[in-house]
């Protein structure tokens, strides 16, 4: 699973508000794990887990650290979110990148932590020193500041895009499994059954051609087999309403 490894930082959060809110949208995006740098606020945070709602068992079980070494010492990838120019030697990469390289280190079983800054400053330059990547998450020039929470909900969620869960889910989710070409075939030829015995395809020597046409159309329609099924009921729908008549 994508998000065992995957590890949020945040670092000197200011206000459990945003704390419970930054779990909420990890288990909105199926991650569990939230570590977090002197909080500033007292913890447990009763701000936190009130804001978290369904999400409070995040906010329990999160690891609080006194300091930055701590927090990554079992680390084996740190990624530093950042919206400024900083004058220090880390490769910036922008976030597409950055999940690239955290799915291919995820999938060799590296633990991975990603890191927050502050709600006022961000990150600062020591805090950028265990970091291997600087990520730039893209946002309107003139208005680069975002919202604690709201930076873990986008890298999470781009995190959980990325993942073949989703790609699998959405795939359920919107369509049943792609139809084979055997089953197209085997509807087109019932299709083309009954057009000729309601005299569509004439005149004789144009029926080759729309018969091509026809087969064109459903063969790059990367039909699911539920979307033949329907097809198919509604021709033969059409057929008993026609014997009825």
């Amino acid at each position: 699973m994508l998000s065992k490894n995957i590890n949020f930082i945040l670092i000197r959060p200011q206000l459990g508000e945003n704390i419970g809110a930054a779990a909420r949208s990890l288990k909105n995006f199926n991650f569990e794990n939230l570590r977090l740098v002197a909080p500033r606020d007292s913890w447990p945070n009763k701000s936190a887990t009130y804001t978290a709602v369904d999400a409070k068992d995040i906010v329990h079980k999160a690891k609080v650290y006194l300091n930055n070494d701590d927090a990554v010492a079992d680390l084996n990838y740190v990624f530093a979110t950042t919206s400024r120019s900083r004058s220090v030697n880390k490769k910036i990469i922008d976030l597409n990148a950055a999940v690239k390289i955290i799915k291919k280190n995820n999938s060799l079983n590296k633990k991975i932590g990603i890191l927050f800054g502050p709600e006022a400053s961000g990150l600062s330059n020591d805090d950028l020193i265990n970091a291997n990547y600087l990520v730039n998450i893209p946002t309107n020039v003139k208005f680069k500041s975002l919202n604690l929470s709201h930076a873990v909900t986008v890298f999470a969620f781009q995190l959980f895009l990325s993942s073949k869960k989703i790609d699998q889910f959405v795939k359920n989710l919107y369509r049943s499994e792609d139809a084979k070409k055997s089953e197209v075939q085997v509807f087109l030829n019932f299709l083309i059954s009954h057009l000729d015995k309601v005299g569509f395809l004439k005149p004789e020597e144009k029926r080759q051609q729309m018969i091509r046409s026809i087969k064109n159309i459903f063969h790059r329609s990367l039909l699911s087999t539920q979307e033949i099924r329907t097809l198919s009921g509604v021709i033969s729908s059409f057929l008993k309403y026609k014997e009825r008549e």
